[in-house]
Parts: structure tokens; sequence; C-alpha cells
């Protein structure tokens, strides 16, 4: 399946979707599992943000800024954390997911 095929107007943003859902599931995994309040609250923020991003690109093909720079933020810090830690999760399995999807937004404007 191309990029092209997964940003068909006719069909949701189903890999925008899975994305947030996997954002948001992260940070209550940290919480459940250190008790990590900030990783809770950033996960869900981000979860909600990009979840909302994913709605916007299911509307509009072209409006993929909010998802970009969600998935650029994403990238930055959790890149960061996994240089720093060395620990490939979570921080570098996000980093990892947020550039995929960072490089799969991004294409929309060099089209």
């Amino acid at each position: 399946m191309s990029l092209r095929n997964l940003l068909h107007p006719s069909q949701p943003d189903y890999l925008g979707y899975v994305y947030a859902a996997v954002v948001a599931a992260g940070g209550v995994t940290g919480y459940a599992k250190a008790g990590s309040v900030p990783s809770l609250a950033m996960g869900l923020l981000f979860g909600g943000v990009l979840g909302l991003g994913a709605y916007m690109v299911s509307q509009d093909r072209g409006n993929v800024l909010l998802s970009t720079i969600a998935s650029g933020v994403l990238t930055g810090v959790m890149g960061s954390r996994f240089l720093k830690t060395g620990a490939f999760m979570p921080a570098g399995m996000v980093a990892s997911l947020s550039f995929l999807m960072l490089l799969r937004y991004g294409q929309t404007y060099v089209r």
C-alpha cells in the first residue's frame, strides 16, 4: 500500500487514529507501571491532539498542520529522551513512530 492510498480522501485517517491511541495508551501504561502522572498527562494530551489531528485530516487530506506539529514535537522530545537513556521502550519506540508519522504527514507539503 502506498502513501497515496493511506491518505485517500474517501477514508478516515486510520493510521493517525491508531497513532493517537498508541500515544494515549503509552501515557496510561506509564502511569500504571511507574505511577508517573506526567506520563499520563502528556500521553493523554498528545493522544487527544493527535486524535483531533487525525479527524482534521480525515475531513480534509491537506489539513495536516496540527498532526505534523504534534508528531514533530514528540519526535524531538522522545528522541532526546531516548538518546539520554538509551532505552528503546518507551522513548525510542514513540520517537520512531512519531518520526514515521512526521514523514507521512510531511509528504503532503512536498507534493
